[in-house]
């Protein structure tokens, strides 16, 4: 064996010892609960205990027949809709503004952070107190403007999912925000200089250079957006548990419950199987949308 040989041995070997405890990680707590989930997508079986009964396809037959389920589907388009429409414009504009080297720039970047790096179940409970309706402070600062005449019951069935738009933007913002800023700050300084002797100052400039050369992080960040907002649960759950009537529910939630019961309405006993089948089937129809979204992406690069 050459020396050279007995190098690239050593330094493979040094490679693999350093990834092998990510490997093991990957597959203990990623690939081995989706190979899990494969498996009891085909079983009736309620957890350790209870025996596991093939049933072959009924749970998928029994996923589109459940009207609960395809509700769901539709409030996490709605959803998801709602938030990407405003988070990602918004986080966008208050990037362009930081951007600019303004006094106090690092304070209220790091202030609008702040919400990222909060637990989801402190900040529902933030919101649930702050949106109750009787004694919470937005009825009672709307109603001293007023703006309302009654306190209006944010959770409930005619305004639970506005609600919930609201608080998931807010906590959203600053991520994508950072993700602009530093999107922003790879354009060279050279361009927007000669731009600006060329006449394209203010919105000209904008759109018509820093836009396009934001392009493929601009991509990236929908990436993301969709992805997260079809993934989106802890927040629903901790604030409105998919209610009232299933006006929140959304498809990971719906899903999760059948694994975990969360309410004392609900079944005591996990329904593993079905739960599996739902999920997989949200994955598909998550997948279906990110497919399309890089085939739109696609083509706008052949456009552009």
């Amino acid at each position: 064996m050459t020396t050279r040989t007995r190098r690239k041995l050593r330094d493979t070997a040094n490679a693999y010892s350093l990834l092998w405890p990510n490997l093991l990680l990957f597959l203990a707590f990623s690939l081995f609960p989706v190979v899990w989930t494969l498996k009891y997508m085909f079983y009736k079986y309620g957890g350790i205990g209870t025996t596991a009964v093939f049933v072959g396809l009924d749970n998928f037959f029994r996923v589109f027949r459940d009207a609960i389920y395809w509700k769901s589907v539709g409030n996490t388009f709605i959803y998801a809709l709602g938030k990407i429409i405003i988070t990602i414009p918004v986080s966008f504009a208050l990037a362009y503004i930081l951007n600019k080297k303004i006094k106090g720039s690092r304070l209220f970047q790091s202030l609008i952070f702040l919400p990222t790096i909060m637990s989801s179940a402190v900040m529902g409970l933030v919101f649930y107190l702050l949106f109750n309706v009787y004694n919470g402070e937005v009825n009672r600062i709307l109603g001293s403007l007023h703006i309302i005449s009654q306190p209006l019951n944010w959770l409930g069935a005619d305004h639970a999912m506005q609600t919930l738009i609201i608080v998931s933007i807010w906590g959203a913002i600053g991520n994508y925000m950072v993700y602009f800023l530093a999107g922003l700050q790879q354009i060279p300084s050279e361009v927007l200089e000669s731009a600006e002797v060329d006449g394209a100052t203010g919105f000209k400039r904008l759109w018509y250079i820093t836009i396009p050369m934001m392009g493929p992080i601009l991509k990236i960040i929908l990436m993301l957006a969709i992805a997260t907002a079809f993934n989106d649960m802890n927040m629903v759950l901790v604030l409105t548990e998919g209610g009232p009537f299933n006006s929140t529910m959304v498809m990971t939630l719906y899903a999760y419950k059948f694994f975990f019961p969360v309410s004392a309405s609900e079944s005591s006993i996990p329904q593993f199987g079905y739960g599996a089948a739902l999920s997989f089937v949200s994955a598909i129809i998550a997948g279906c949308v990110t497919i399309l979204f890089m085939k739109f992406a696609k083509r706008l690069d052949d456009v552009y």
